[in-house]
């Protein structure tokens, strides 16, 4: 499947100097817990790359609670893992893929080609009873041209053309329905969502854990066509990136990441917001 390795594929290549494998467990309510975690146990030669201090730029009143980070600092940290042009590298988290989303968005933005996330995650391999490791491996010298996707990226202007001029670009919030809905919101400034965005939940692009086939993909996103530009969202620009792959496996043609999403939208006062009607 497009942009995921099975645990088998990943337990019979572990040894494989090609591949880098690259832990990013993280727990947004315990900002540590993911690293403790990797510090118990990880799968054998996996580097550790934290959301907010790797995966992450400088937060400021605008541009959302997760903003990108400098470029230059990821491709750097990226390279300190040992990581080529070449190089095939799997991300894994505890099996929600948003934050090995994050991480294979990232590597993908700034032009690789052999990114991919563990289906199942740590939780699955660890049932499966496979080998783990207590091992931190050594920081490698790596090799990264940059060639950065700008069309996998949108500002907050097409985003506001989007929602506001309504220009025929579809756009999709990933959080759950209750955020959306407005009905809960424990983050942001304001509960709602963007104007004229349609409600697709992350989650329901895998099944404990795994990734649903290329077939229910397109099956969840029927009632969009694949040929319209699509931009996702979600609370902070992570959890979106699980459904810009299961879009992404589905065949739509042109879709981009805000990555500011509704916590960079709704810091601004004068931006509208809408709720479901109760």
């Amino acid at each position: 499947m497009k942009y995921i390795r099975s645990i088998n594929w990943l337990s019979e290549r572990l040894n494989d100097s090609n591949v880098c494998i690259v832990d990013c467990r993280f727990h947004l309510a315990d900002t540590a817990a993911g690293e403790k975690e990797y510090g118990k146990a990880h799968i054998p030669g996996a580097f550790y790359a934290h959301l907010d201090r790797d995966l992450s730029g400088e937060k400021n009143i605008h541009g959302g609670r997760h903003p990108l980070p400098d470029l230059e600092a990821f491709r750097k940290t990226a390279e300190s893992y040992g990581i080529t042009d070449e190089t095939i590298v799997i991300a894994y988290d505890n099996g929600d893929a948003m934050f090995a989303g994050r991480f294979w968005w990232l590597l993908s933005y700034i032009g690789h080609s052999h990114v991919y996330i563990l289906d199942g995650g740590f939780s699955e391999w660890e049932k499966q009873g496979l080998p783990v490791s207590t091992e931190v491996p050594v920081p490698k010298e790596g090799c990264l041209s940059m060639n950065v996707r700008h069309d996998w990226l949108v500002s907050i202007e097409e985003v506001k053309r989007a929602a506001l001029e309504k220009d025929g670009t579809v756009l999709i919030d990933s959080r759950a329905p209750e955020r959306y809905a407005g009905k809960v919101e424990p983050l942001d400034r304001v509960a709602g969502h963007i104007p004229t965005a349609v409600n697709f939940f992350f989650q329901e692009g895998l099944r404990h854990s795994f990734w649903k086939s290329a077939e229910e993909q397109k099956a969840r996103f029927k009632q969009l066509d694949p040929s319209q530009p699509v931009i996702v969202y979600c609370g902070s620009g992570v959890s979106a990136t699980p459904n810009i792959i299961a879009l992404k496996q589905a065949d739509f043609a042109h879709v981009r990441l805000y990555a500011g999403s509704y916590s960079d939208w709704s810091s601004y006062e004068e931006l509208p917001v809408e709720k479901e009607k109760q």
